[in-house]
Order: C-alpha cells, then structure tokens, then sequence
C-alpha cells in the first residue's frame, strides 16, 4: 500500500484502559499448545474471531465465523490511520483469533497491548474468485467451520458464474473490453472476460506511466475507490470505473461482486 501513516503511541496508553478487563481473571496462563507455543484459551464451539476491517470480517463470516467482531469502521477508508479505542482492545483480550492484513501493521500492537493470547492470523486480502475461495477454506480449516464454509463457496459458484454471464453479456458487439487497472482491482476485470492490458499503483501515475497506458488506448480504467487520484488517464477517451473493495457493515461478500458487475455493465452501455 502506498504511504500508510501509523500512530502507535495512542496504543500504549490505551493499554492501561485494560487492566481492569485484563485482570479480572484468575490470572492462570492459557495451558501451552502441543508444539509448547501458548495459544488461545479452548471454547467450545464456534471460536471468537476478532477483524480489523470489513474485508477482514467478510472472509471469516464466508469461513463459518457468525459475528465476528470489526475494530476499524467502515467510514475509515485506510485503515492504518485509524486509532483504536479501549473497547476495541477490550474485544481483543478475549479473541481466540485477530485477523488482519500485512498492510495494516498495528494489528500486533493491538495485541500486544490488549495483553490478547490470540492467535494472529494474517489474511491474503484478494477478490480474486479463485484465491478469495482459498483463502476462505484456509481460515474455516483453522476455526474448524469447513462445513460451512463449503456451503458458502457453492453458493458464490453459482451466483459468480451468473453474474460473469450477465456482465459479459452486455459487453458491446460481445468483444472483451480494452482494460486498465489499479493492482488492486484486476479481479474484476475478470467478469468482463478482460485481461488488462496494464496495470498501476499502488503509486500516483507517473508521466512516463501515463504516456504507456494512454497509448494501449483502454476502453475502462478500473480504478480503486479507496485509494483513488482523481482522472487516472485524462484525455485518453477511457471510462473509469470506481471498484470497491471492502464490503459493507453486513460483512458480506458477494454484493462487492454485484456492485462490480452493476458497475461494469453501466460503463459498457453506449449510452
């Protein structure tokens, strides 16, 4: 991610607003996990999964997590600029597992100060069908919910491939649009049946990079709604699209996929 801006210091004085959730326990250690490392406390049934943003939240309610429970709002666009509050350290404390990105590098200093035994666990944060799908499994596979899981993955099979249909459908005189897109958003070009032609950022657009994508001539410019510039390509006659990545406060996944495909086939229409 390009210049995240990270403040720790609010996490050490948050911290001491713990104590008091932290110690009124009976102050024994969790007994240690079999490979001698200490892991979280056993619970039965469903574990407690805490998530720094929706994203995170919408990859463990598809792996069979219920509610797990968001510590960046989702008004918060980036979130390593956001600065946790007692009561998010607070749910931290009695996680058995904290997900989050590598470019959201406070989450172990959310841990650290929470004084969480939480196992930590990093999430590859792609749209991509294919590597969502995984990723998914890997996570149910670690809160022993793959039963749920694969009822999820059979019910985005089937809505994914119809909206590939519905979208590729409405492609002008059904020719694969020319595309252009943020790195970040190549997955959905992929329902317009498009391959980029060349891709950008996480940085700005440099003159040098302006002058190639230009001259590729793309119909589309996918661009990536939560770290936008503005006009990628002015005066290149591309339309751009605004892709979302993070879902909603539903933590659901698949309206992320309907908003691309509404968006795709808005930018196809010739009107």
């Amino acid at each position: 991610m390009a210049r995240t801006r990270v403040r720790f210091a609010p996490l050490l004085a948050l911290s001491a607003a713990l104590a008091l959730v932290t110690g009124c326990g009976n102050g024994a250690d969790p007994a240690p996990a079999a490979d001698g490392a200490s892991g979280p406390p056993a619970r039965s049934g469903t574990p407690v999964v805490v998530v720094t943003t929706t994203w995170e939240g919408a990859f463990a309610k598809a792996a069979g997590v219920a509610d797990p429970k968001v510590i960046v709002p989702q008004s918060v666009h980036h979130a390593p600029d956001y600065d946790p509050k007692p009561s998010d350290l607070a749910a931290v404390a009695k996680a058995d597992f904290v997900l989050y990105a590598p470019f959201e590098p406070y989450a172990a200093k959310i841990k650290e100060a929470a004084g969480s035994r939480a196992k930590l666990v990093e999430v590859n944060l792609d749209n991509d069908p294919e590597k969502a799908k995984a990723e998914v499994a890997r996570l149910a596979g670690l809160f022993g919910t793959q039963s749920a899981a694969a009822k999820w993955t059979a019910s985005f099979d089937t809505e994914y491939a119809a909206l590939v249909k519905d979208v590729q459908g409405a492609r002008p005189d059904g020719k694969s649009p020319s595309v252009v897109s943020q790195v970040f958003t190549t997955w959905a070009a992929e329902l317009s049946g498009a391959a980029p032609v060349g891709t950008y950022g996480p940085e700005a657009v440099t003159p040098a990079q302006l002058a190639d994508l230009s001259a590729k001539k793309p119909a589309l410019v996918l661009d990536n709604a939560h770290m936008t510039t503005g006009v990628v390509l002015p005066d290149s006659g591309a339309k751009q699209v605004e892709i979302v990545n993070y879902p909603g406060p539903d933590l659901e996944m698949l309206p992320v996929y309907r908003n691309a495909a509404a968006a795709l086939k808005k930018a196809m229409s010739p009107s």
